[in-house]
């Protein structure tokens, strides 16, 4: 692969006598790596159940894993489920290092395509609130696939601006979770057309843009909240250089302490000149790691104060719950507060509790998308099935992964079930693999209609 010959200038300043040792890393393959899903299965459930054989663990992430591209994760059922997510192994680091606690406010402001936007979700465990944002509206459709997959109920997927963002959200979140558009450097071994896009932008494009970022995340944190900075590059401009910048700016901030695994690099102030202590900021290297890696910087904001009040947000007027929706909700068991439920047009959404939809701000989605109101029906969306546990539903079909019947059902087909395979003889039923949530069927004398959402039904 050949690099750009002020590309390799930069990093032989960065690594001095380890050059040789990076350069040749270009030559070794990637490494693949999946995430469990903690809000629906324990690790050590996860270990348990897996069919994959090559596992090993990512040390740096507590419910991280190396595959093998013999294990074809993508294509078992339990991908389909939300079991986990493949992510790129050193990309685990920035949403691990963030410490969310259930029911806080998370932002993710470069979210799309939604891997760290996903573990942000998890560890929330279905309390708080979960902001996903993207400017660009094309990458939100696979970001909110990607929460939706992962059953995270109490969502909001915007795309917009952070400045934007700002005039509803000022100093509302206690986490938020930056990876920064960036030069791509860490990405070009496995992305090589990645190099022509350095050459043509180079780091001072996204430096640039970094530093609008930065501030505008600056003012939607609290006081006391805390703000991870992360990026695929290895640019001092864009790494130690944007953080040292946002201090500067900003001294009601500073750098916290980033727990250091094995392979982990501290930052490197004096190449700078800086009087802020960013050997505290964390870079991964690929040749001193088993991933393509990352840069880390975790800053928190001065002072103790909660967050301060949200603007009051559009709600629909208390509304009668139609029948149908109501006959549909005495089989679900899943805590649903009436108040919280609102009809747009046909659509219902459960929104998070005192969260509603803003006026002026572009939505992908607002709170969770429970179905459809369909001539004196209700049809249950993709996303209720993800959100549900097996026992929160009154009916359900759950097969094992073994069953080719499984197969058959995210591909959209109809298929047959014997007498004893369903709790209810007809009607919706959930249908799970293995004691996990797939979708949605409705069965009429042994056989299920198929309502796997088309959107996402596997390929042949």
């Amino acid at each position: 692969m050949k690099l750009p010959q002020r590309f390799v200038e930069n990093m032989k300043t960065i690594l001095g006598s380890e050059l040789d040792d990076y350069l040749a890393s270009f030559e070794q393959p990637g490494f693949r790596g999946l995430r469990v899903n903690t809000s629906k299965i324990s690790v050590e459930e996860f270990l348990r159940i897996s069919p994959f054989r090559s596992l090993k663990r990512v040390s740096w992430t507590p419910n991280g894993f190396f595959y093998t591209e013999e294990d074809e994760p993508t294509r078992h059922p339990y991908y389909y489920a939300g079991l986990y997510y493949i992510q790129e192994p050193s990309a685990m680091t920035p949403a691990s290092v963030l410490p969310v606690a259930e029911g806080e406010r998370v932002l993710d402001l470069c979210a799309a395509p939604g891997g760290k936007a996903t573990e942000l979700g998890a560890k929330l465990n279905h309390t708080g609130l979960l902001v996903a944002n993207d400017a660009s509206a094309s990458r939100t459709k696979a970001l909110l696939k990607n929460l939706e997959v992962f059953g995270l109920p109490n969502i909001l997927v915007t795309s917009e601006m952070g400045d934007k963002l700002g005039r509803y959200f000022h100093a509302y979140f206690d986490k938020i979770l930056i990876d920064a558009p960036c030069s791509g450097e860490g990405m070009f071994r496995r992305q090589p057309h990645m190099i022509a896009a350095w050459e043509k932008q180079g780091p001072e494009v996204f430096a640039k843009m970094q530093r609008e970022i930065l501030d505008q995340a600056a003012e939607l944190l609290r006081p006391g909240g805390m703000m991870l900075y992360s990026t695929c590059t290895f640019s001092q401009l864009e790494d130690e250089g944007s953080v040292d910048g946002f201090l500067t700016r900003h001294p009601d901030f500073h750098l916290e302490d980033i727990p250091l695994c094995e392979g982990f690099c501290l930052g490197q102030p004096a190449l700078l000149g800086s009087r802020h202590p960013l050997e505290k900021c964390v870079r991964l290297f690929p040749h001193r790691i088993d991933g393509e890696g990352h840069f880390l910087a975790l800053l928190r904001r001065e002072g103790e104060c909660g967050p301060e009040p949200v603007p009051t947000p559009a709600k629909n007027r208390p509304v009668k719950l139609p029948a149908e929706l109501e006959d549909f909700l005495q089989d679900v068991s899943m805590p649903v507060d009436r108040a919280c439920l609102q009809i747009r047009g046909t659509k219902v959404f459960l929104m998070p509790e005192g969260v509603g939809a803003y006026p002026g701000l572009r939505f992908l989605r607002a709170g969770l998308y429970m179905g459809e109101l369909l001539k004196k029906r209700f049809e249950p969306s993709q996303a209720l099935a993800m959100v549900l546990k097996k026992e929160e539903y009154a009916s359900t079909i759950d097969l094992p992964a073994t069953d080719k019947r499984i197969i058959r059902y995210l591909k959209g087909e109809t298929i047959e079930i014997e007498e004893d395979e369903s709790t209810r003889s007809e009607g919706w039923q959930l249908v799970c693999v293995d004691g996990y949530p797939l979708g949605w069927g409705k069965l009429i004398r042994g056989t299920l209609r198929n309502k796997y959402f088309s959107g996402w039904r596997m390929n042949s």
